[in-house]
């Protein structure tokens, strides 16, 4: 696609990039075929072929309506454009681009700006979150419905294992997850353990900075990552194999910090390091599949249907594994025909953009329930509370999952 960059933004990191994967698009619209708020909305501009257009537009100097904020809103960043497209545009990174510059040039109302503003100061805060989530718990029975639904219930998680292992790895525990639910940590732990690894949890260490930066925040979200390196940094000196990570969202935006701080002389080299040995479970534990089939305990759960979230399928392009490795330890593994499309939860987009969320989840619950599993296991915490949100049948990390499996 010939582009002519406005002077604002040539020769600028951003522009240089963005230049370069609009030269990769070709215009043919195959992308469209697997968008989800494009199959709702039948918009061209609420598709990725439009929306490139749209930001093709800011960078060569078009004004920037809230027409093109709207739409620019309304993507989940599923990037399943990404695998769909014969050309290998990177959606994912242009339409962060884009979004940068809709929020320098187009002022948001003030509630959309409070808003937003919460999400990205109090979500990532787990100090701020997980009381507050323990409160919410506690007053679950006397919410109406529609709010009772969103709060998952109490977690009491065994306890966390305490023997030293010659093989140690940096285990992410997250923002959320902890309040939410601490049950995918600790069977994380549990698991690792089992092979003979020790998990390590740095103190200092955070929220992986993927809700700031779908939200906008650019330079928060360097901070986030600039302060997680610092704290497993010295881990990292002193041997740890790998950064090992069980939300598949946090695990898209590790990997991607190298590229999010190759401009900082201080943190290019360290940050490149980092999402070299980052690792989503999904790639870790099929190296122990042997191992951990001779450790199974009970069979209670013979029937699951998998739901495999879009930051590991289409961001971090891991396919088929945990399928395989459930598989493996006995179980039928049961994966719905539209197991590529997105189920609506996409971070805060379920907060921001309900109608087409809900939408979402409920399409995709249907697929998922019309295949009468015992249990429906998923990849990563906001898939699973937002899919959980909307049926009685449970809803778990396939990492819990195992644990279970594994306990006598």
């Amino acid at each position: 696609m010939q582009t002519h960059l406005a002077d604002f933004i040539r020769h600028t990191p951003d522009g240089n990039e963005a230049h370069a994967i609009l030269r990769q698009c070709v215009h043919c619209g195959l992308c469209t075929a697997t968008c989800p708020t494009y199959q709702i909305l039948g918009d061209e501009l609420d598709g990725p072929r439009g929306r490139i257009y749209l930001i093709k537009q800011m960078l060569e100097g078009a004004p920037v309506t809230r027409s093109t904020q709207l739409h620019l809103d309304r993507c989940l960043t599923c990037r399943n454009c990404e695998t769909t497209c014969p050309s290998g545009v990177q959606y994912g990174r242009l339409a962060h681009i884009g979004r940068k510059l809709v929020e320098q040039k187009v002022p948001r109302r003030w509630r959309s700006r409070l808003v937003r503003r919460l999400l990205a100061s109090f979500l990532p805060n787990a100090t701020l979150f997980t009381p507050a989530m323990r409160l919410v718990q506690h007053l679950r029975p006397l919410l109406p419905k529609r709010l009772r639904v969103k709060v998952p219930l109490r977690q009491h998680p065994r306890a966390w294992p305490t023997a030293r292992h010659r093989i140690r790895m940096l285990m992410l525990t997250g923002c959320v997850q902890p309040g939410m639910m601490p049950n995918i940590n600790v069977a994380t732990a549990r698991v690792l353990d089992a092979l003979g690894i020790e998990p390590v949890v740095a103190d200092d260490a955070g929220c992986c900075g993927a809700i700031r930066l779908h939200l906008g925040y650019h330079a928060q979200t360097l901070d986030d990552a600039r302060r997680n390196i610092d704290a497993w940094w010295p881990h990292i000196e002193q041997g740890a194999a790998a950064v090992v990570i069980n939300a598949s969202g946090c695990g898209a935006t590790i990997k991607e910090y190298g590229h999010l701080l190759r401009d900082d002389p201080a943190y290019a080299h360290k940050a490149a390091h980092v999402a070299s040995l980052a690792q989503d479970l999904a790639e870790l534990l099929p190296r122990y599949e042997a191992e951990l089939a001779c450790r199974i305990r009970r069979r209670d759960v013979h029937t699951v249907a998998y739901h495999p979230p879009c930051t590991l399928q289409h961001g971090q392009k891991i396919t088929g594994r945990v399928e395989r490795l459930l598989q493996a330890l006995g179980l039928e593994v049961r994966v719905p025909s539209d197991a590529h499309l997105c189920c609506g939860s996409a971070g805060t987009y379920s907060v921001l953009q309900p109608a087409l969320s809900y939408t979402l989840r409920n399409q995709k619950l249907e697929r998922l329930s019309a295949l009468e599993p015992q249990m429906i296991v998923s990849a990563n915490v906001g898939c699973i509370a937002h899919l959980q949100s909307g049926t009685s049948t449970p809803v778990a990390h396939w990492i819990e999952l195992v644990d279970r499996l594994l306990s006598d």
